[in-house]
């Protein structure tokens, strides 16, 4: 490529269209766009992204696909880990971008460009996974933002976009919505309050199933491997289970959170087959894993989460951790059942040969198998020695038996 290349990381939005333009005409840089496939588009929707790309003046349009090996590589693991940033987010776009940014670096390294540009304004925590990926697999290679050196709105991209005759769906533009397999994010102007819900209309998704419907989700080691008794790959899986709750339009939330630079962000996203399949694996772990295993399972998936979230993928601590989740999924297999409803979803139950809710040991709340009665007294005084001694020195002596009524 000529010196004057430069490979944009596109989407077709409002703010890549204006990069575009922008780098073209205002920079006079021949653009090559690149679209990182990482799911969540059908084959008509890539098409027209890349009629839009063309349309506004590329000099060439790549779509580089990478949804199984963001499965492998990163979705897998966030399943493994149960990971939800603040209990609520799946990390749709955060674990997205790195493998986006990723594919970019490579394509930019393959074409010899002298810059790589994004999209990503200066207030969110996308122009820093970017960069980071950028500064590590591409420091030969110049960064040029122009949403974040220009403090662009996003009135003032579409003003200077409809200045250069683009005809867009500019309703639609007044969202961010960002699509891939593990969820799509929906930003806008609702979410830079603290109060004001999104628009129905906002969602991708609307509700047009009403009649409660139950599915069963197969786990083969943690990954999702079947619905309801028909065996597939587990990026099928996940497609196929977003099209059947997205029709009770479940998985919705907004999430706020910290961000990488240090402010507050809020941002609506749904997200249905990512909530069912973690919560429903969480589920099935709590049947099948014991009490430690959850436990550091989850000290280690918070950092996991985090690391993802904040860019730091590249750092090989996450293939310590990455190693230590998978080793925890041996027995994690089973069915779970799960009950669609508009807006909702209940786990009802799992099914599975390593449950440790076992009845021949005992039933919860009722009668017990492999104990007596004294066996717990004798227990429970061991157990509470430390505590008792702890007492007995601190606040005065405790450690006399205390006599029965009508003992002598």
């Amino acid at each position: 490529m000529a010196k004057n290349t430069v490979v944009l990381a596109f989407s077709g939005g409002l703010d890549t269209s204006y990069c575009v333009k922008y780098l073209k005409h205002d920079l006079n840089l021949e653009v090559h766009s690149v679209l990182v496939n990482t799911g969540g588009f059908t084959k008509k929707e890539l098409q027209a992204i890349e009629e839009h790309a063309m349309n506004l003046g590329v000099a060439h349009h790549e779509t580089v696909d990478v949804v199984d090996e963001f499965y492998n590589k990163a979705v897998k693991y966030l399943i493994f880990g149960n990971v939800l940033k603040n209990n609520t987010y799946p990390l749709s776009v955060s674990a997205e971008r790195v493998f986006q940014a990723i594919a970019i670096a490579e394509y930019a390294k393959k074409t010899g460009a002298q810059y790589i540009a994004h999209g990503s304004t200066g207030a969110g925590n996308d122009q820093v996974r970017f960069d980071l990926v950028f500064n590590i697999l591409t420091p030969e290679c110049q960064v040029i933002t122009p949403i974040r050196d220009q403090q662009l709105s996003r009135q003032a991209e579409i003003d200077y976009l409809k200045a250069h005759d683009v005809e867009m769906n500019w309703e639609k533009a007044r969202y961010s919505i960002n699509k891939g397999l593990w969820g799509t994010s929906v930003g806008g102007a609702e979410t830079l309050t603290s109060h004001q819900p999104l628009p129905e209309s906002a969602y991708p998704s609307q509700l047009v199933k009403k009649d409660i419907s139950t599915i069963t989700l197969g786990f083969e080691k943690g990954e999702i491997t079947s619905i309801d008794g028909q065996e597939m790959e587990p990026v099928e899986a996940i497609v196929i289970l977003h099209e059947l709750a997205s029709q009770y339009a479940i998985g919705r939330d907004i999430h706020v959170g910290d961000t990488i630079i240090g402010i507050k962000g809020r941002v609506g996203f749904e997200a249905a087959a990512p909530l069912i399949l973690i919560k429903a694996h969480h589920l099935l772990e709590k049947h099948v894993l014991t009490k430690w295993q959850q436990h550091w399972k989850q000290q280690l998936a918070d950092w996991y989460g985090m690391m993802m979230h904040e860019g730091q993928y590249l750092d090989p601590v996450m293939r310590n951790i990455e190693k230590f989740l998978e080793d925890t999924q041996g027995n994690v297999s089973g069915k779970v059942h799960v009950t669609l409803a508009p807006y909702q979803f209940h786990l009802t139950g799992v099914e599975s040969e390593h449950d440790l809710m076992n009845s021949k040991f005992g039933h919860y709340g009722e009668m017990n198998s492999g104990w007596t009665g004294e066996d717990v007294k004798g227990f429970t005084k061991i157990l509470a020695n430390q505590t008792k001694i702890w007492h007995a020195v601190n606040e005065g002596s405790r450690n006399e038996e205390p006599v029965l009524k009508g003992s002598t």
